[in-house]
C-alpha cells in the first residue's frame, strides 16, 4: 500500500505549474534603410547597407592600429572586469539552478549530557540507573528516588529536503538569474566596444596632433624664411625694421604652437597606454614616429536598421533585463501559494559507542511539510507590486535605449557625410592660400606690395592648413563613432587575449 503522503506528493507534483507573465522579445520598430543626410557635394567615402565586420577598423587598413586592437580583449582592465562579473552572474545562476536540487546532508555527532533532577524529566524514570538514594527527595530526586545521571549520546546520519516547485517559482528565479547572466555578457561587449572605439579615436587623434606639429614645423621654416628675407630687405633699406619686427613675430606665434602640441601627443600616447593596461609612456617606442591620419575606405558597410538591435549591445543588455525582471514577476506570484517541502532523516543512535552501529540503534523520519501564507503584513503584495513596477521600468528603459540608438546612428551619418563636404572645402582653401602665399612673396621681393599683405597670407595658410588636419582627423573619428553607434560587428563569442604571435608580427610590419 502506498502511503499517504506518498499520494499527496505524486498529485502536488502532477498538478506544477509556472506562474507569472512568459517573456516575448520586444518587437522593432525602426525604418526600414538608414536616412540619407544632405550634404553639398559628393561624399569621397560611401556608406552601404552591406554586412559589417566585426573587425571594422581594418578598414582604415593601418597594421599599427589593428595591432593595437587585437590587444584590447585580453589587456584592457575595464573588460578584465566585465569579465569578472560574468563569472560572478554566473555563479549566482548556478546558485539559482541548485536550489531546485535535494539537499543531502551527512551528520555525527558525540555529546555527554545530563537532565535537571528536578526539571522536565525530574517525574520520569530514570532508565539509565545510576547512584542515587532510595525514598523521597523532592529537592533533587526523580519519581524512583534516584538521581538522574549523565550519559553519552553518539548519533550519525543523513538528512535530506526538497522544496517541491508546484508554481514555478524556482524555474522563474532560474530564468531571471539565466537573463541577468546574459545581460552580463552583453555589459561586457558594450565595455570591450567601448574600449576598442576608444583606442581608435585615441589613436587617429594622435595621428592628427602629429600631423599638426609636421605642419607647424613646415610653417617655422616658411616664417624663418620670410624673417630672413625681410632681414635682407631691411639692410638694403627696401624695407623698415617694422617689416622684421612683423616678421619675427610671426615666427615666434608659430614656434608657441609647438610646445602645446608635443604635450598632447605625449597626453595621447599615454591615454591608449592606459587603454591597453600599461604604464605610462608604455606605447612610446611605438607610436612615437608620425604616421599619417588613417584614411577613410571608399565604402563603408553599415548594415540594416533591421540587424541594429541585434548587434548593439546596450539594446540586447536592456532587453536581458526586461526578461529577467519578468521572471521576476512570476516569483513574487509563487510567494503567494502554499510551499511543499519533503523531507527526511535516517541514522544510527546509542548511548554506548559499541552499540552505535547495531541494528537497533538505527532511526528514521520523513515525510512533507506544507507552509502557507496566512499573515504577512501587506508584504507579498508589496513585493509583486515592485516587481511589477520594475518589469514596467526595464520595458521604458527598453525603448528609450533603442530610440536612442537610432538618434546616435542618424546623427553619426549625418556627422561622417558633413564633415567631408567641409573637409573638401578647406583642401581647396589651402591650395588657394599656398599660391596666394608664393604670389604675395613674389610681389614683396619685387617691392610692389608691403609685407602686412605677406604675414595675412602666411597666416591664412597656417589657419587653413591646422583646420584642414583637424577635418581630415575628425572624418575618420566620425566613422569610428559610427561603427561604436552601430554596434561594431557582431561577434557570437566573447573574445578573449588574442594570440601572442599574431600581435607580434602585426608590430614587425607597421604601415609605411
Amino acid at each position: 500500500m502506498v502511503p499517504p503522503y506518498r499520494l499527496l506528493a505524486l498529485l502536488l507534483l502532477g498538478g506544477c505549474t509556472t506562474l507569472g507573465p512568459n517573456f516575448t522579445a520586444p518587437g522593432w520598430g525602426g525604418p526600414g534603410s538608414f536616412g540619407r543626410a544632405k550634404a553639398p557635394g559628393a561624399p569621397v567615402s560611401q556608406t552601404v547597407e552591406a554586412p559589417i565586420d566585426p573587425n571594422w577598423w581594418t578598414l582604415f587598413k593601418d597594421r599599427t592600429l589593428s595591432a593595437l586592437e587585437q590587444r584590447v580583449a585580453g589587456e584592457n582592465l575595464d573588460v578584465a572586469i566585465a569579465a569578472l562579473r560574468i563569472q560572478e552572474s554566473r555563479a549566482q545562476y548556478d546558485s539559482a539552478v541548485a536550489a531546485g536540487m535535494p539537499s543531502i546532508n551527512g551528520n555525527a555527532s558525540y555529546a555527554h549530557q545530563k537532565a535537571s533532577n528536578v526539571g522536565t524529566f525530574a517525574n520520569a524514570p530514570n532508565p539509565l540507573g545510576a547512584s542515587g538514594v532510595s525514598g523521597a527527595n523532592p529537592g533533587g530526586l526523580n519519581s524512583g528516588g534516584r538521581k538522574l545521571s549523565p550519559f553519552d549520546i553518539y548519533q550519525a546520519g543523513f538528512d535530506a529536503s526538497w522544496e517541491l516547485d508546484l508554481w514555478g517559482k524556482i524555474r522563474r528565479s532560474v530564468e531571471s538569474a539565466s537573463a541577468t547572466s546574459e545581460a552580463s555578457e552583453e555589459a561586457r561587449r558594450g565595455v570591450l566596444l567601448t574600449s576598442l572605439a576608444e583606442v581608435a579615436r585615441g589613436y587617429i587623434t594622435l595621428r592628427g596632433v602629429q600631423t599638426q606639429l609636421r605642419i607647424a614645423r613646415d610653417n617655422v621654416r616658411i616664417a624663418q624664411d620670410s624673417l630672413k628675407l625681410t632681414q635682407q630687405r631691411a639692410a638694403g633699406g627696401v624695407t623698415t625694421t617694422l617689416d622684421v619686427a612683423n616678421a619675427q613675430a610671426q615666427l615666434s606665434t608659430t614656434l608657441a604652437q609647438i610646445p602645446a602640441l608635443e604635450q598632447q601627443e605625449s597626453q595621447l600616447i599615454n591615454a591608449i597606454s592606459l587603454l591597453l593596461g600599461m604604464p605610462p609612456n608604455g606605447l612610446r617606442t611605438e607610436l612615437q614616429t608620425p604616421r599619417a591620419v588613417p584614411p577613410v575606405p571608399p565604402r563603408v558597410p553599415v548594415g540594416l536598421p533591421s540587424e541594429l538591435a541585434r548587434r548593439r549591445p546596450d539594446v540586447r543588455q536592456a532587453e536581458a533585463q526586461l526578461h529577467a525582471a519578468t521572471a521576476n514577476i512570476g516569483v513574487a506570484r509563487a510567494a503567494f501559494y502554499p510551499s511543499v517541502t519533503l523531507s527526511g532523516s535516517t541514522g544510527l543512535q546509542a548511548i554506548h559507542f559499541n552499540a552505535l552501529f547495531g541494528f537497533n540503534a538505527r532511526q528514521f523520519a520523513f515525510g512533507p511539510t506544507v507552509s502557507v501564507p496566512i499573515f504577512e503584513g501587506g508584504r507579498l503584495k508589496a513585493t509583486l507590486h515592485l516587481t511589477e513596477t520594475q518589469q514596467k521600468e526595464a520595458a521604458v528603459t527598453y525603448q528609450q535605449i533603442v530610440l536612442t540608438a537610432l538618434h546616435e546612428v542618424d546623427n553619426a551619418l549625418t556627422a561622417y557625410r558633413s564633415e567631408q563636404a567641409r573637409r573638401r572645402q578647406l583642401t581647396d582653401a589651402v591650395a588657394q592660400n599656398h599660391r596666394a602665399l608664393d604670389l604675395a612673396k613674389a610681389r614683396y621681393a619685387q617691392g610692389v606690395t608691403d609685407f602686412l599683405t605677406v604675414l595675412v597670407v602666411q597666416r591664412a595658410l597656417q589657419d587653413s592648413e591646422l583646420l584642414l588636419s583637424d577635418s581630415t582627423t575628425t572624418v575618420s573619428n566620425n566613422l569610428v563613432a559610427l561603427y561604436k553607434a552601430l554596434g561594431g560587428g557582431w561577434e557570437s563569442d566573447l573574445p578573449e587575449r588574442t594570440n601572442p604571435d599574431q600581435t607580434k608580427q602585426a608590430e614587425a610590419n607597421p604601415p609605411h
